[in-house]
């Protein structure tokens, strides 16, 4: 029995959309892939909700207002709808049950869209930055209008708001590990930095120091790209199979090593695949346990790593017999 693999299909199986053989009967366990999806898919749609009701809010303050900084505003949260739509429909086809040409599933979908999106926050930050370069050089921040309370008001309300959905979104983007839905997040932060420097430049303008907007947007323009760089990083990632963080391949070790039978740990590896994870761990038993025996202790630590770490997609259990002169 020296290092058998106990991952076919009649011993631990195979778990690709949570449903694994053992001994030829099937057993479903609920990994949580439809929690993630209506999770995604519930913020989702309070994303566009807020951002079409502060849309509209911003175009009419700033037409009435005369700030042209708020209606690009504006436009920024209109931008903000598209990429909702885009982080949705990275969402529903990752969801997607594996099939004959993707057996590992479509997870790594949610990346691409992540991928995606992280490419229009950068491009945003730049547009701002760029924005604020070309008022400088070309004179317009004198010739500017002095915009009225209103335009103030409503990017302080905007402020709030956008900070308030960069928040909600990414706590729910932390819980479900979802690259897509922390693109999302920024892009309601790059919004609402957006506001900082529609506000900044209101203010300026009101007290006559209108070089105040273009200065807030370059530096708002610096930190939306570093969060572009972050997204990108983040999505890439999930993208090349690097491992899991430290602290999570400690925890699951420490849960293997209380599964009875378990002598000893002789190797782990972890992999991201999108928001889900793969686990393979080589363990160390009584070399004189009979076949039946050691597939029921790798069959425990099989079904103990994926019901206490719901992120794990596939854990694969290797068996080595325990070396007594080691």
């Amino acid at each position: 029995m020296t290092g058998t693999e106990f991952t076919g299909e009649r011993l631990i199986g195979k778990c690709r959309t949570g449903k694994f053989h053992i001994g030829g009967h099937n057993h479903i366990i609920n990994h949580g892939p439809g929690g993630h999806k209506d999770t995604a898919m519930h913020v989702s749609r309070v994303s566009i909700a807020v951002n079409m009701v502060l849309t509209a809010g911003k175009l009419a303050a700033g037409i009435l207002g005369h700030s042209h900084a708020m209606i690009s505003d504006a436009v920024h949260s209109a931008s903000d709808v598209f990429s909702t739509l885009i982080v949705m429909a990275g969402v529903s086809m990752s969801a997607k049950q594996s099939d004959k040409e993707h057996p590992y599933g479509h997870e790594r979908l949610e990346c691409v869209a992540a991928l995606f999106l992280a490419f229009i926050l950068c491009a945003t930050g730049l547009g701002i930055g760029f924005g604020a370069v070309r008022e400088v050089i070309s004179g317009e921040v004198k010739d500017a209008a002095i915009p009225g309370l209103m335009a103030l008001m409503a990017a302080i309300v905007s402020i709030v708001v956008k900070e308030w959905m960069y928040r909600y979104t990414i706590k729910a983007a932390d819980s479900i590990h979802s690259s897509a839905l922390k693109a999302d997040a920024w892009h309601h932060r790059s919004d609402a930095l957006s506001s900082v420097g529609a506000f900044a430049g209101i203010c300026g303008a009101r007290m006559g120091f209108a070089f105040m907007d273009p200065a807030a947007s370059i530096v708002i323009c610096l930190f939306i790209c570093k969060a572009s760089l972050d997204v990108l990083r983040d999505a890439l990632d999930k993208m090349v199979d690097k491992a899991c963080d430290e602290e999570t391949e400690k925890a699951i070790k420490g849960t293997v090593l209380t599964s009875p039978g378990v002598v000893r740990i002789d190797g782990l590896k972890t992999r991201l695949f999108g928001p889900r994870m793969y686990v393979d761990i080589e363990i160390a038993v009584d070399p004189d346990l009979n076949l039946q025996q050691a597939h029921a202790i790798s069959r425990e630590v099989h079904d103990t790593v994926e019901e206490q770490f719901p992120q794990v997609k596939h854990c694969a259990v290797q068996v080595n017999p325990l070396n007594r002169e080691g």
